[in-house]
């Protein structure tokens, strides 16, 4: 309003300033609008995360026989569409999603970021060995490290999803990838993110 009034309330000032203000003003709307939309990240997790400690993993969990029984993907269709794909859970994908995000439940578990594709599952895990442990015989309380966390959180989940499904739906291990640094979570959260883009294709 201070540019309208004073010196500035000319009519040849007015008409040459606020179109310029106009579209600054609608710029940083636009820009803003933008940032609101793109998708939130975990980033809390990890401005303290020490990835030395080999405690962050990406983790790929395939359905045997590569069948797709987990989900679908419904990618947008007509001329011109630019939505991105959307994955429909099958029931048997919400039981799936329903005990890969109770893992959290475990001390020194988090699950980072998730995508359950129709024949495989991607999940960034992060393990806390100080929290986590290992019971054996019901009497251990000893710090267990991560590369037998990870076996056993897996093989865990496998066991009460097979349980509730009723049969075996997956292939015998499972895929891991070290995150190092920063740069490496980055990258593995953006393939999540827009893994549903890639369909169909293999891991």
């Amino acid at each position: 309003l201070l540019f309208l009034t004073g010196e500035f309330a000319s009519p040849i000032f007015r008409q040459r300033l606020l179109p310029l203000l106009i579209c600054v003003i609608m710029g940083w709307v636009i820009e803003m609008d933008e940032e609101k939309n793109l998708p939130k990240r975990k980033d809390l997790r990890l401005k303290q995360y020490d990835y030395s400690s080999a405690g962050a993993y990406f983790v790929t969990i395939c359905v045997k026989d590569r069948k797709r029984l987990l989900s679908d993907i419904i990618k947008p269709v007509g001329v011109g569409a630019l939505d991105d794909p959307q994955i429909r859970l099958t029931p048997i994908g919400e039981i799936v999603e329903k005990y890969l995000l109770s893992s959290e439940n475990i001390p020194g578990v988090k699950i980072d970021g998730h995508v359950i594709m129709p024949d495989h599952i991607h999940a960034i895990i992060f393990l806390d060995p100080d929290k986590y442990v290992l019971r054996q015989g019901g009497s251990s309380r000893a710090p267990t490290p991560t590369n037998e966390m990870l076996p056993h959180i897996v093989s865990t989940f496998k066991r009460f999803c097979n349980k509730e499904i009723g049969n075996n739906i997956f292939q015998r291990g499972y895929i891991e990838h070290i995150i190092r640094d920063r740069e490496d979570y980055e990258t593995r959260t953006k393939y999540i993110y827009e893994k549903p883009k890639l369909w169909p294709t293999n891991i």
